[in-house]
């Protein structure tokens, strides 16, 4: 009976780690827990002085260009992935004088900014952004343009990939795009019916309006995706792209899946294998006429553009 006792004492206490644990990877690969908008929301999604431009040692791609600009700069934001990539561009054709960092965020006269998804969406239909860098909007984001009698126009400038990611120990590498829809529909529940532990399945999601969320949902398709029922218990899944947690890959701890056996690396995903890539866009309130506008959209998708966005480590449109 004791010894009985200490065996269920030590199990308990090996499936309190490994539910922690896996929270605790969640969280480090998602790093966007918290309202888009919201200080710490920005604090933990990116470190914006890595990538700040004008600054000798940022770590950005440094091109230069000259356009021809004039009268008032548009104001550029962005997701909190897709920040590198307009700073970059920021950089290679905004003055230096364009651009103020107060050593926390940008101050609110900067035409560089980074709200996250969800909040550059909001700025972009209220005139506070001019263009704003995302992954396509939510639902609800247009229909919150319709409501405000705002047209939005999507230019897609680039690719990224959609990866799911797990416990780096947990032994499954590779799912079909049914199988992943499965974990989110409830018809799988452990690992063990997918070639792994016995140990039940914790599908994660992202917060309503994030960039990811909303490319999830679009994965999902007619796929209703369900709460998971056991709370924070299980070996994680969760989603994100595939720039934003390379370097928490790198760093060991999570590791990126394999999708209808294509990894998702450069070669994976510029080869074409793997599935789940999509664009991302400059979307701007097609009726804005700030004549800046066209200007700085054509040069997006220019040869030093592109270059700007393959550099950066995304896919660039050709």
């Amino acid at each position: 009976m004791k010894q009985k006792t200490k065996q269920t004492a030590c199990l308990a206490l090996a499936v309190a780690f490994f539910v922690a644990f896996n929270a605790s990877v969640f969280v480090l690969f998602t790093r966007r827990c918290l309202p888009d908008s919201s200080e710490g929301m920005q604090a933990k999604s990116i470190e914006l002085d890595r990538y700040l431009p004008f600054v000798e040692d940022s770590e950005i791609v440094k091109r230069q260009a000259t356009l021809p600009l004039t009268g008032e700069l548009p104001v550029i934001d962005s997701a909190a992935a897709l920040y590198p990539v307009c700073s970059a561009f920021v950089n290679a054709v905004y003055p230096k004088e364009a651009v103020s960092f107060d050593g926390t965020d940008f101050t609110a006269d900067s035409r560089l900014q980074m709200r996250n998804t969800r909040a550059a969406y909001q700025a972009v239909v209220d005139g506070t952004a001019d263009i704003i860098v995302c992954a396509p909007p939510s639902a609800e984001q247009l229909q919150y343009a319709a409501d405000c009698g705002v047209e939005l126009a999507l230019v897609p400038i680039g690719c990224e990939a959609f990866v799911f990611l797990v416990n780096a120990k947990n032994p499954v590498d590779n799912l079909t795009v049914q199988q992943i829809r499965g974990i989110y529909s409830g018809a799988y529940s452990h690992w063990s019916q997918l070639g792994g532990e016995r140990l039940p399945i914790l599908p994660l999601q992202r917060n309503a309006g994030s960039g990811s969320q909303t490319a999830f949902l679009s994965f999902m398709g007619d796929t209703p995706a369900k709460k998971n029922p056991l709370g924070v218990a299980g070996s994680a899944i969760g989603f994100s792209f595939r720039y934003y947690v390379e370097d928490v890959v790198d760093k060991g701890g999570v590791k990126m899946l394999a999708i209808d056996g294509v990894y998702p690396d450069k070669a994976g995903v510029s080869g074409g294998g793997y599935p789940l890539v999509s664009p991302f866009y400059a979307v701007y309130n097609a009726a804005n006429d700030n004549p800046n506008i066209p200007i700085l959209l054509d040069w997006f998708l220019s040869d030093t553009g592109q270059e700007i966005i393959e550099q950066t480590g995304y896919l660039p449109l050709s």
